[in-house]
């Protein structure tokens, strides 16, 4: 865009009035812009697009929880010919509309609308004539209910959004229908989408995902799969990994296309394929906060680099960055340095839609058109690759969001999953990994005995708390002190074969992390993501950190795990039942009694470390000891290495990187180390030289097999301290019934123990 043209269109929105002859020249600067269109794509007559004042919510992902009320706008084509604009449901014009998508033979959109404050979205569709208008989604039959039971802050029940036409005639859709809170929220006001789908008529709505945090913008690829951006943190920081995912229609086969290890920027939003193009796609990248979605375009060539990398990435705006969080950061040109801008004044991006690998359809917001939220700022531009953006459409009074071709697509092929019906009926899934070892260096064949699994378990609206406390370090309740901030559960072992092979079964539609662990029952590596296994589905995968491009490499003969037969999970040694909650007071501090209080007791305790199980506020003296101070609170550390840990909280952004086996966990330990009697060699020089001392007073102490495996199973899992969502924490409540109770299995996977009044 030209410097005079940014002059003409600032004048534009200025509420003095604008001259007829710079309307003029804005005329004569749109039909450029409309010509240069019509030879890079001549099949495009007309473009659908979506007039709403802009967003103000604070997260990327809470536009529809505290974006302020202000409706007005509509569902518009626009003529590329003749400049005109039509309304295609001007009956709804007094509520916001999000996200649409349009169908195959682009005859139809579907689309989310909020039709008042105290309502949530809900997906409509209408043709392309105007015609066919009908609402699709509806509010669940308890929706009173659940406002009445669970509103905080929150104005409604739930909201169903991002509608998404899928190839075998069905809608993929986010919603908040499954009742899971975000996990570093404290007040519980934030509420997590999840991916769902259902038949072209509404009916039959199932779950497809289970994640503990917001997944967004579903779109079908040209090969069949949904793509989406899935928000992750488990071992990870909080607020870095929002990245893009796929999965085919039925929510079988989910897997990463990029950006789990990637901390900046640290949301992956908006993404498409680029037509023509393999494995190549567009994508916004966007702050954590506080904004909705904005940022700046990126192309990933999923052909070439280390997808562990920013290697795939190229700025399409290389002016605009999120190079920290939170804000943004802009350069006046490719030679000047970077400035910070929190308010976002500079150029502003969203909805990339691709016509190519050089050009975008695109909302946008020149320099000079308010902060990010300005509700007028963002019109509709031709993007071409380096960042020069020309102007399609802007009207004066109202943003313009999400520019999309009215142009009939191909329709991608119908994709489903490979099925157990048997295992289906019991809500389980197979694993089969082919070789453990494939892409994980600096271990040992052989070296791996054991899988361990592990469930991240979202926090329900059931454990929302209605009495003050209980909050620590954002987590609503506390689950531990500066490590993960959602719930873990162990679901048991299977073994590994000789030749690396493992093929047993694990919990469907549950959030699944897998553990390698070695004779001892010590993690050599850990999966710091999780997969969602649809109920009867059959998956295998390569082994250890495989890029996204690997697919499991079948050969049945000689696969030992197949010989041996599809395995259920087993118990851990001590452990009764395969499935339990991990819980520090019942699987830790008794162990601790039994080997440390005699010199580490709350009364003049060696060294300064009490071991004991006295309360502390929400935890015990024996666990804060323990576990490393993250929040600079504490001066009195005695021994800040004993339980390597990673604070999801701390940093907030990054801890993404891979880690090489052995770094965290157990063999990283110096607490593990000292308890092994030398079965752990450290890498830490420093640790070494700590530990020689430290044996030669720990001489006497000698743990049972099981007591060490539990030791060693806390210390591989981040070190939790509670074992489920529900239960009062804070020791004011020392004398309620409800007092920090030991959990059981079902508590554990967010079954509620006790009646709402009872709590």
């Amino acid at each position: 865009m030209t410097a005079s043209l940014l002059t003409l269109l600032t004048i534009c929105l200025s509420p003095s009035g604008v001259p007829e002859e710079l309307i003029a020249r804005e005329q004569a600067a749109i039909k450029k812009t409309r010509e240069q269109l019509k030879k890079i794509a001549p099949e495009i007559k007309e473009i659908v697009f979506v007039r709403r004042f802009t967003y103000s919510a604070n997260h990327y992902y809470t536009e529809y929880i505290n974006s302020r009320w202000t409706p007005g706008g509509n569902l518009c084509v626009l003529s590329l010919e003749t400049g005109e604009v039509r309304d295609l449901v001007p009956q709804l014009k007094d509520g916001v509309f999000g996200r649409f998508d349009v169908s195959f033979d682009a005859k139809r959109v579907v689309f989310g609308y909020k039709a008042s404050n105290d309502t949530g979205y809900r997906i409509y569709e209408v043709g392309v004539d105007g015609k066919g208008f009908r609402q699709i989604t509806f509010p669940p039959a308890d929706e009173s209910e659940i406002v009445k039971k669970y509103q905080n802050g929150y104005h409604h029940g739930t909201d169903d959004m991002h509608p998404c036409y899928l190839a075998d005639g069905g809608i993929a859709f986010i919603s908040t229908r499954c009742q899971y809170g975000i996990l570093c929220d404290s007040p519980d006001i934030f509420t997590t989408t999840v991916l769902y789908r259902m038949d072209a008529d509404g009916g039959n709505i199932r779950k497809l995902t289970n994640s503990s945090v917001s997944e967004a913008s579903p779109v079908m690829l040209p090969d069949g799969r949904l793509m989406y951006t899935r928000w992750e943190y488990l071992d990870k920081g909080a607020v870095s990994v929002k990245c893009l995912w796929a999965m085919r229609p039925d929510g079988s086969g989910s897997h990463e296309i990029y950006a789990a290890d990637i901390a900046l920027p640290p949301t992956f939003i908006y993404g498409r394929a680029i037509p023509d193009a393999a494995n190549k796609y567009v994508v916004l990248g966007t702050p954590h906060c506080p904004q909705n979605g904005i940022g700046t375009v990126i192309r990933l060539d999923m052909n070439s680099g280390d997808m562990r990398t920013r290697e795939p990435m190229t700025y399409i705006t290389p002016l605009v960055d999120i190079q920290a969080e939170p804000g943004f950061s802009f350069r006046a040109d490719l030679e000047s340095n970077w400035q910070r801008d929190g308010s976002g004044s500079g150029p502003l991006y969203k909805d990339p839609y691709p016509l190519s690998e050089k050009h975008y359809l695109v909302a946008h917001k020149p320099r000079g058109f308010g902060e990010w939220k300005d509700p007028k700022g963002y019109g509709l531009y031709l993007l071409t690759e380096g960042g020069q953006s020309d102007l399609i459409y802007r009207d004066p009074e109202i943003s313009c969001w999400q520019p999309y071709p009215l142009v009939p697509r191909k329709t991608p092929p119908v994709l489903t999953g490979s099925y157990d019906d048997r295992l289906a009926k019991k809500d389980m899934a197979a694993c089969l990994i082919t070789d453990v070892y494939h892409g994980m260096e600096g271990v040992d064949r052989g070296e791996v005995k054991y899988i361990r699994v592990i469930e991240q378990v979202p926090r329900p609206w059931s454990a929302r708390r209605r009495w003050g406390g209980d909050v620590y370090d954002q987590q609503h309740p506390c689950i531990s002190k500066d490590t993960h901030l959602g719930l873990k559960v162990l679901h048991g072992v299977t073994p590994v074969e000789e030749d690396g092979s493992a093929y047993f079964k694990v919990p469907a539609d549950k959030n699944i992390s897998l553990q390698l662990l070695d004779e001892n029952y010590m993690a050599v590596q850990t999966e710091r993501t999780y997969v969602n296994y649809r109920p009867g589905e059959v998956r295998g995968c390569i082994g250890c950190h495989e890029s996204s491009g690997e697919g499991p490499t079948w050969n049945p003969a000689g696969m030992l795990a197949l010989k041996s037969g599809l395995r259920s999970l087993d118990p851990q040694p001590g452990d009764a039942t395969a499935t339990r909650p991990l819980h520090f007071p019942t699987d830790v501090q008794p162990v601790l009694d039994r080997h440390c209080t005699n010199c580490h007791g709350d009364k003049d305790p060696e060294a300064g470390m009490d071991l004991t199980g006295r309360m502390t506020r929400f935890f015990s003296a024996s666990y804060e000891n323990l576990i490393k101070e993250r929040r600079g609170g504490r001066k009195d550390r005695r021994e800040p290495g004993l339980v390597p840990t990673i604070g999801e909280n701390h940093p907030k952004t990054g801890n993404v990187h891979y880690l090489p086996p052995k770094s965290l966990g157990s063999h990283a330990s110096l607490l593990m180390a000292l308890l092994s009697k030398g079965k752990i060699e450290l890498a830490d020089p420093a640790k070494r030289e700590r530990l020689a001392e430290l044996m030669k007073v720990h001489k006497g102490v000698k743990l049972e097999p099981e007591e060490f495996i539990r030791i060693a199973t806390w210390v591989d899992t981040n070190a939790q301290y509670y074992g489920s969502y529900f239960g009062r924490r804070d020791v004011q409540y020392a004398e309620h019934p409800n007092f920090r109770p030991v959990p059981t299995v079902e508590s554990a996977l967010g079954i509620p123990p006790l009646p709402e009044d009872e709590r």
